[in-house]
């Protein structure tokens, strides 16, 4: 079933628990992921997007939800998101995993296979979760394989009591999972990466999903690197094995299914580290960082590495585990931005409700969220977008930084630009970004693209808007560009 896989492909992510709970009201009964209507799914289909990213479809953890309901921290960010929060609302978080079995709440497996044809009768490819680092406290595998997990006796004066939980025989304590830099997460059981028995379970897992999906996103995969994990865990886990964790893993999966992509969420600029290591795809925190923090140079910066590493990172203006673009970019650097990450090189990973301005940012634990009004706005801009990010130059065509001059002396805002080319055959697009509260002028440079003895219609895909330039003065002094704030041009050079 699996589907060939593009070029920079456009990735949605979708909450399924919420996504779910929402369609059941929208349709007063209960949707499960057999029963989803066509008409939702023609129009996922409709914003010409290459893979859904359904977040959350394994067994919830009864232990985990019982922690997360009674966590005093999340209290807050629960009724923050939810103003009629009720304890029934959290499920629980689908990073403390239970079982890698769909959930029978959900629909179970059979049902997620068959929504996973009709995605792909869309031309649509299906990515499910896998957390490598650590698994719900009430896991089989405590009971069934306690030599995959980091493990301790009480009488050691060296743990930490928030780090560690009693199981097992009632004398072992088994360590919760964590990471070098973060207190414990109390509804985990942090798995042994050094452990053979571990890594012979974590082949079979994910070859299971496999079976199932397209594409696996790795959860915090840098956690089970051996150079981290021995940061993390020191002398209680024991010297390092000669193999690292994924170049294990990684292939055994792809011996059986070659065309199974493996995405990192990956941080620490570790990003090229797990690329070597196996990974399709990582996270690009580092650019989602500075579109967030920082200047147009400094984003300029971030396009000066090779490009075989560009291609594979995931580009991101907002997803689960960061704020909404729409509440924390504001409005203006966040279309800017979204300009940006859908017409780089490598992945763009989209949120649900991003394409409507959405605000609020839902914490994993909660099964319900809340209704929030579409913005028009945003879905006109995003749907333009889309369409013209679906065209075959960005997923087959070669892509150039352009170098840009002064409009004229002691005019220094051109550096607020940036600016950068897409040519296939002879298809050829500019994309040009001013990436500042200013208005800015600058002097694009096209020499590559051979625009002399023509005079050429530049058609601004975005704003419905023709400009028509000479070939001859491109050439010699560069394309004269003036944009207002925040302001961008995606131009089609006929």
């Amino acid at each position: 079933m699996a589907i060939h896989w593009p070029t920079n492909p456009l990735i949605y992510e979708i909450n399924t628990w919420t996504w779910l709970h929402a369609l059941s009201d929208q349709y007063n009964r209960r949707i499960t992921l057999g029963s989803v209507p066509d008409a939702e799914l023609d129009a996922l289909a409709n914003w010409n997007l290459d893979v859904i990213w359904l977040m959350g479809v394994w067994e919830r953890s009864p232990a985990g939800q019982q922690i997360a309901r009674e966590h005093p921290g999340l209290q807050a960010e629960y009724r923050r998101a939810l103003p009629d929060f009720s304890p029934e609302d959290v499920v629980g978080s689908p990073y403390a995993v239970r079982r890698y079995s769909v959930d029978s709440r959900l629909g179970g497996r059979e049902e997620l296979a068959a929504l996973r044809a009709r995605l792909a009768d869309r031309g649509l490819r299906l990515v499910l979760d896998y957390v490598p680092n650590h698994v719900a406290p009430d896991h089989p595998w405590l009971v069934e394989h306690p030599d995959c997990f980091v493990q301790g006796v009480e009488s050691d004066q060296t743990i930490q009591p928030a780090h560690f939980f009693r199981g097992l025989d009632g004398r072992r304590v088994v360590a919760n999972g964590r990471d070098p830099y973060f207190p414990a997460w109390t509804d985990t059981a942090q798995l042994n990466a050094f452990s053979p028995a571990l890594r012979s379970k974590t082949v079979d897992t994910l070859l299971d999903i496999a079976a199932q999906c397209d594409a696996v996103r790795c959860d915090m995969a840098m956690l089970v690197t051996n150079r981290v994990f021995t940061q993390t865990w020191g002398e209680r886990v024991g010297p390092a094995p000669q193999d690292d964790f994924w170049p294990t893993v990684i292939p055994a999966v792809k011996t059986h299914y070659p065309e199974f992509q493996f995405i990192a969420e990956v941080y620490w600029d570790m990003e090229w580290e797990l690329q070597q290591q196996g990974f399709d795809y990582t996270y690009d925190k580092r650019l989602y960082d500075r579109l967030k923090n920082e200047t147009a140079p400094s984003i300029v910066a971030h396009f000066g590495a090779d490009m075989d590493y560009q291609a594979r990172m995931v580009r991101f203006i907002e997803n689960h585990d960061e704020p909404r673009a729409a509440a924390t970019l504001g409005y203006g650097r966040d279309f800017a931005a979204a300009v940006l990450v859908t017409t780089l090189p490598g992945a763009t990973l989209f949120h649900e409700g991003q394409f409507y301005g959405h605000r609020v940012k839902l914490p994993v634990q909660l099964g319900r969220r809340p209704h929030e009004h579409d913005n028009a706005d945003f879905a006109a801009f995003y749907r333009v977008l889309l369409q013209e990010a679906s065209q075959p130059i960005y997923h087959q065509g070669e892509w150039r930084l352009c170098d840009i001059w002064n409009a004229w002396a002691g005019n220094n805002t051109h550096r607020n630009l940036i600016a950068y080319t897409w040519q296939h055959g002879d298809d050829r697009c500019l994309v040009i970004v001013n990436f500042s509260p200013l208005a800015s002028q600058g002097r694009v440079v096209l020499h590559e693209f051979g625009l002399q003895g023509r005079v050429w219609t530049l058609r601004d895909v975005l704003h419905a808007v023709d400009y028509e330039r000479d070939g001859n003065e491109i050439h010699q002094t560069g394309l004269y560009i003036d944009l207002k704030p925040w302001w961008t041009h995606v131009l089609e050079l006929r």
